[in-house]
């Protein structure tokens, strides 16, 4: 892992804690979370205010999240927004925790200014013991204070002061005035400089989550679904995987996966997506797939230059991987044109040519495709990086330098320009489509749950599945 590090692709952002100041205050916050403290003069903290180097000492990576229920945070700074969330166990915390900083950016400077702040993400579910119980996650509260609850204080404060306002007699209560000068003590003149941190409630619709092996769920497609990376969860006699609300898939069907992002149009093909450089998407992801297949069949790369591993792929011969053989044909059809190629589920390449759609699961169907299609390192680290990190793990050194100067080269530059070149502009703030409109798949025209596609509808496709020949019955996006 040291060769990410250097190149700022792990712990990148992380914020340094090196001031006697910051340690103390941070001190503070662990022993109220935690009951321990850090003897370390300096160390790293993320978004959350998670320390590696602090869950190595005391033995414990999940200080901050025991048991992954009721995930706690440590603010320092406000500056905490722009860094990475470490070990997050549901993927929409990060973005949420941003948010929640954003909405108080101004109480919370004032308040890391002279202390800690201790706050906790609530999912509002007491305990997750089955896959249904997930479903029950539809919204998350983040509420904090400061380590000497300067902001309860201050909320009592303004209490007591619009009872004395309010009551006729408080003039003349001289408990109640001498309550609020005790507080007004601590907390400060909440009238000139008010403190107060509202708690925010935020909607859950889709999310990842690393529990029973990895979950996605989602909740605002039209048919929802929860999809299981670990395929066991279905023979576990612990769990009910039969719901009513939701259709439940094993990650490893790929057949019901790709005809379920077909009725939902929450894919489409890379090569005909607005705005996208398909061509270019497609050499780069031919690339990452041939560094992994010369790895595996130990052959040389030589410098790793695009020429190179061509010259590298003439010497796989049968070892050339189907994956390359399907994208370079959409390759062909995207620069030459000519007939569309036939590419379905049962295609290894199939995943690998389509990404998500604009819409509210965008972000997760494009994190679900890089479990689908693992070749592609750079969509991979953008969009999954606990699982690049464990798979990382597991490659030859010859790879790793591959894939870390590639990231470091075309991600690290300008990583905004490339998320959109990949996955097109983030989401925009418009309403979704009417129930009524029709959908679209990733091949075109689709149907709806219950319908069929009719001969007359065919024609708006850019290939009919049902001529395919070489799966009887097809196994397509859309079925038989």
């Amino acid at each position: 892992m040291k060769r990410l590090i250097e190149k700022g692709l792990m712990f990148g952002n992380m914020i340094r804690v090196d001031s006697p100041a910051w340690v103390v205050r941070y001190n503070r916050a662990l022993k109220l979370v935690t009951g321990k403290e850090t003897a370390l003069p300096e160390f790293h903290i993320d978004l959350a205010g998670f320390s590696p180097e602090i869950g190595d000492e005391i033995g414990d990576m999940d200080y901050l999240n025991p048991e992954g229920a009721h995930r706690q945070f440590i603010l320092l700074t406000t500056e905490q927004k722009t860094a990475p969330l470490l070990n997050a166990d549901l993927s929409v915390l990060r973005e949420l925790l941003k948010q929640f900083i954003h909405e108080n950016e101004s109480q919370l400077f004032s308040l890391t200014a002279r202390d800690a702040v201790v706050g906790e993400m609530d999912d509002m579910v007491w305990q997750v013991n089955a896959p249904a119980d997930l479903m029950q996650i539809n919204r998350i509260r983040i509420s904090a204070d400061t380590t000497g609850n300067h902001v309860a204080g201050a909320d009592n404060l303004t209490a007591l002061i619009e009872r004395f306002r309010s009551e006729p007699e408080a003039w003349y209560d001289d408990v109640l005035i001498a309550r609020m000068i005790e507080q007004a003590k601590e907390t400060g003149d909440v009238i000139r400089n008010p403190i107060h941190l509202d708690a925010g409630e935020y909607d859950v619709p889709d999310f990842w989550t690393s529990l029973f092996g990895g979950v996605y769920v989602f909740r605002s497609p039209r048919e929802k679904a929860m999809i299981f990376t670990d395929p066991a969860i279905f023979t576990d006699p612990k769990y009910d995987t039969d719901l009513s609300s939701a259709k439940m898939m094993a990650l490893q069907d790929t057949n019901s996966v790709a005809m379920w992002m077909a009725r939902n149009a929450l894919a489409e093909p890379i090569i005909t997506a607005k705005g996208a450089d398909g061509a270019a998407i497609l050499r780069q992801k031919i690339d990452f797939i041939l560094v992994d297949a010369a790895t595996r069949l130990d052959i040389d790369t030589g410098n790793g230059t695009r020429s190179a591993l061509r010259r590298a792929a003439a010497r796989m011969g049968s070892g050339l991987p189907d994956e390359v053989r399907g994208l370079s044909a959409l390759l062909r059809y995207a620069e030459e044109g000519g007939a569309w190629p036939v590419i379905d589920s049962a295609n290894p390449a199939y995943f690998y040519a389509i990404r998500g759609t604009a819409g509210p699961s965008r972000d997760l169907v494009n994190q679900m495709l890089t479990e689908l299609a693992p070749h592609d390192v750079r969509s991979l680290f953008i969009m999954h990086k606990p699982l690049f990190y464990k798979l990382y793990q597991t490659w030859d050194d010859a790879k790793k330098e591959y894939i870390a100067n590639q990231l470091a080269r075309e991600y690290q530059i300008d990583k905004q320009g490339t998320r959109e070149a990949l996955f097109g502009p983030e989401p925009g703030m418009n309403e979704p489509a009417a129930a009524s409109a029709p959908l679209s798949g990733p091949w075109g025209s689709v149907r709806q749950a219950g319908t069929q596609i009719s001969e007359g509808n065919a024609g708006q496709l850019r290939y009919d599945p049902r001529n395919n020949p070489a799966h009887s019955p097809f196994r397509g996006p859309w079925g038989n």
